[in-house]
């Protein structure tokens, strides 16, 4: 209910971010040792762990974790993951509320995701086993 209150709040301050992205020593100074909780349209859509030397956990709240790292490629912050080497770039702008992130592999369809550190911890079940 909380994460809901939160995502609701930033949608209605998403048009207040500044109009210029975060650069990436900014970007890695905010994100540095945090969990941020990042909604789309009202919804919670997913967790990541920002590490020391840019390495990130990312989750879809599911339960299960990818390990990657971020780099900075000009204005956009691209994130690569053990499960998919391809890019995905973002531009970050940091809003009232958070970072307001625009996914940029994808122009045509370009979705804003609000982010918050709330405190909780990203649970992470591990690898499936099965026969």
């Amino acid at each position: 209910m909380l994460f809901r209150i939160l995502i609701a709040a930033f949608m209605l301050c998403a048009s207040a971010a500044s109009s210029e992205p975060m650069s990436a020593a900014e970007f890695e100074a905010y994100v540095t040792g945090k969990t941020l909780y990042y909604g789309r349209a009202g919804q919670a859509y997913g967790a990541e762990i920002y590490h020391e030397n840019r390495r990130v956990t990312w989750s879809f709240l599911d339960g299960e974790c990818k390990e990657g790292r971020w780099y900075a490629e000009g204005p956009l912050i691209c994130f690569v993951y053990e499960d998919r080497p391809d890019p995905q770039c973002w531009t970050f702008e940091k809003g009232p509320g958070g970072l307001i992130a625009t996914f940029a592999n994808d122009p045509a369809s370009t979705e804003l995701y609000e982010a918050q550190d709330i405190g909780e911890e990203m649970i992470c079940y591990g690898p499936k086993i099965g026969v």
